[in-house]
């Protein structure tokens, strides 16, 4: 967009979309909604009205705006406003500032009769909310129909992620990846609802498949923070039905939402530039630490030289070698990556660092190769600041236009739960539960002695990702007797000495229950070299950590527990 105010959504929405699409959306009534605006939700719709003018199609296009706060940065620095995950201050160079929306302007814009939706920043999982909303009338304090109907949004939100995609069990889909269908959810007024796929696609949906994605990136599972609504997943039950690829989802419980919304801005720090070169022959580790020393030290001299600062961050890696598990884990390799990351406040640090590379290929390690896609190139490090603002201060506006008029335009606030609301959710909350479903599938006991000596991988299946800086694994029990084994065994102190060498000394690892499926959840903060594109490590958001910690010993326990036999 700072290149051209033109921009800024997503372009492929409308050339893989609604171009090729939008004959057949007309005739077959569907309707679609998408967060596909960006940060410039008005030239999406422009776009696309041109398109669909173009080849006379008559279609409504609705859009909900009001995510952006860019014109609110000198109120907020005089706040005095901190970032929700460190405490840093608001920086100088914002880039961009944006508040997830809810799924309110969506409802309110296919109320209108709008056949396509576009948003700027909102939750992922509002997109599924909002027709839902829309369609069976739910009103805004039915909380626990507003929690199932996010849920749902959750579990299909990353696509195959559902059906099989980077399942625990990815033998069981291997064959099938290239035809492997997206999640539907069919949902009934109740909150019920049905994970499937289309017939004759690849991948799987199962208990295990459904239950690694809504373990994804929660966080606190009885307190799973949206605009709509807080959602309790705690209580989840699956359910496989006699048809195929089809697990039965109930047992959602919602709660009135905070009164703030998440704002992710983004601000300007500096340059980076990842360089990865493949080692191959003896001792080829030894020889990336010791080439990656000297090519930094080259390039210090030439900041030394021109009176410039040195790197504000270095991540040095041997790929192959399995420093990403830790010291206790390496393996002599005879051909590994090099992996260097710098990052450096001004743009000509970078720049002397790719030169000075060149001196590697004949000055340095035998078995040097090549630079992977060339002399790295500096690339803008933009950082994320995260904090929380009241809703009563941002205003949502939908619009519905017909053609090139504009049909409607509404504005309203995300919901404000009242202090009775909140006191009912509270009483609600500490009222014992019960559970007269099995937390997972029950199958034949073995003894302790035959449990063994195992890796976490044959009793769980596992899935991880991050929150900014944060990691999240969860940890789903195969069988129900599995479960006080798993609980006993990977507690916190435990992954947090399993994960030292990625942690810092202000990381905390943090152990969430979901005894409706018979789960663990793991947030570990500080975990990720900073995050996203802030990072300079190999695996910026966390998502091999669960396949990680898949390899943690399990040793016999008191507990009786089932030895799985897995696809792997």
């Amino acid at each position: 967009k700072q290149k051209n105010p033109d921009m800024g959504y997503a372009p492929d929405f409308l050339a893989a979309v609604i171009k090729p699409l939008q004959h057949m959306i007309k005739e077959k009534g569907i309707r679609v909604v998408a967060n596909a605006g960006g940060v410039n939700p008005s030239a999406c719709v422009a776009a696309m009205q041109h398109i669909l003018k173009e080849s006379g199609v008559d279609l409504r296009v609705g859009a909900v705006t009001g995510d952006d706060l860019m014109d609110q940065q000198a109120y907020l620095r005089e706040l005095g406003v901190t970032d929700l995950y460190n405490g840093e201050g608001f920086p100088e160079n914002i880039q961009s500032m944006n508040a997830y929306l809810g799924a309110h302007g969506i409802s309110t814009a296919l109320d209108q009769g709008a056949d396509i939706v576009v948003t700027g920043r909102c939750v992922d999982s509002a997109l599924a909310l909002g027709p839902l909303m829309h369609e069976f009338k739910w009103k805004r304090d039915d909380f626990d129909s507003l929690a199932a109907g996010s849920l749902a949004g959750h579990l299909i939100e990353c696509g195959a992620q559902a059906t099989g995609g980077i399942m625990t069990d990815w033998k069981q889909t291997a064959e099938t990846w290239s035809t492997i269908g997206f999640p539907v959810v069919e949902c009934a007024e109740d909150g019920k609802f049905v994970v499937t796929k289309p017939k004759g696609t690849g991948g799987v949906v199962s208990r295990n498949s459904v239950a690694e994605q809504l373990v994804y990136e929660i966080g606190d599972p009885q307190n799973y923070y949206l605009p709509d609504v807080t959602c309790d997943f705690s209580d989840v039950k699956l359910t496989e039905l006699p048809d195929a690829h089809s697990v039965l989802v109930e047992g959602v419980r919602g709660k009135p939402p905070s009164d703030s919304l998440k704002v992710s801005a983004t601000f300007m720090d500096g340059y980076r530039a990842i360089v990865v070169s493949p080692m191959i022959g003896q001792r080829a580790a030894e020889k990336v630490h010791m080439m990656a020393h000297h090519q930094l030290e080259r390039a210090r001299q030439m900041f030394k030289f021109l009176k410039m600062d040195d790197f504000t961050h270095v991540h040095v890696q041997a790929i192959g070698e399995c420093e990403s598990y830790g010291p206790a884990q390496k393996i002599k390799n005879r051909e590994v990556m090099q992996w260097v990351g710098v990052r450096h406040k001004q743009k000509e640090g970078i720049e002397i660092f790719g030169r000075e590379l060149a001196a590697a290929g004949t000055g340095m390690a035998p078995g040097t190769t090549t630079l992977v896609g060339g002399r790295p190139k500096p690339t803008p490090v933009f950082r994320l600041f995260s904090f929380f603002y009241p809703k009563s201060r941002i205003e949502v506006i939908t619009t519905v236009y017909d053609k090139d008029s504009q049909v409607f335009q509404g504005t309203t606030t995300e919901y404000l739960a009242s202090e009775e609301q909140v006191a009912a959710s509270a009483q609600r909350s500490s009222s014992p539960r019960t559970s007269t479903t099995p937390a997972a599938p029950s199958c034949s006991l073995l003894s302790v002695d035959e449990l063994g000596d195992t890796r976490l991988e044959q009793i769980a299946c596992l899935r991880s990702g991050d929150k900014g800086d944060s990691a999240n694994i969860g940890v789903v029990a195969r069988c129900d007797r599995c479960i006080a084994v798993i609980q006993e065994q990977v507690t916190e102190q435990k992954v947090k000495h399993y994960f030292q060498h990625l942690l810092t000394p202000k990381s905390e690892v943090k152990r969430y229950i979901l005894p409706g499926i018979g789960a663990l959840n793991f947030v570990l903060t500080d975990s990720l070299g900073g995050g996203g594109v802030t990072s300079l490590r190999p695996d910026p958001q966390g998502k091999a950590y669960g396949q990680m910690l898949a390899d943690l010993r399990i040793t016999a326990s008191s507990s009786p527990c089932c030895h799985c036999k897995t696809a792997m």
